[in-house]
């Protein structure tokens, strides 16, 4: 079975890479002279710190395998040759959320990348997967377990 794809925009490709690194670079050395220091401190059976540090340790350490799989797995999609006539990832939006009468900005990004607190969605979601493929102008209509939600799409930019 192939693993499955991260699409990834550049600026989350970048920010996963800068992640990697300093996990792998900084904070792997940080760590290691906790350790370091806790041991000093004699007996490890009793030893809180050295405890501590091995559990920084091991998030550390699984959090560079996740990042390292992300990033195999990594397909970047290029956000200036987006086609801004249809809404795609790598696009952000603006709609109007008919319902309440506001308009509502998006990032449509990859599931990997997907922040909901940052305006970003992903296109797997349910209403990013509704607005994949829509043009300016059209009223897209998303099943949510709320109910039926209605966005008519008032502009497809790119995200820079």
């Amino acid at each position: 079975m192939q693993a499955k794809k991260n699409i990834l925009t550049y600026e989350g490709l970048q920010k996963y890479e800068q992640e990697l690194h300093n996990l792998k670079v900084v904070r792997r050395h940080e760590v290691a002279e906790k350790i370091k220091e806790a041991r000093e401190q004699g007996d490890l059976s009793e030893n809180a710190e050295y405890d501590a540090a091995k559990d920084e340790q091991r998030d550390i350490e699984a959090r560079i395998e996740e990042l390292e799989k992300i990033l195999k797995n990594a397909e970047v999609v290029v956000e200036e040759e987006v086609d801004l006539n249809t809404i795609n990832i790598g696009c952000k939006v603006r709609l109007l959320d008919k319902e309440f009468g506001e308009e509502v900005e998006y990032k449509i990004v990859g599931s990997t990348e997907a922040n909901s607190l940052q305006g970003k969605i992903s296109n797997e979601c349910p209403v990013g997967k509704a607005l994949i493929g829509a043009k300016v102008g059209e009223t897209v209509s998303v099943e949510t377990p709320g109910g039926v939600c209605e966005y008519k799409v008032l502009e497809i930019q790119r995200s820079k």
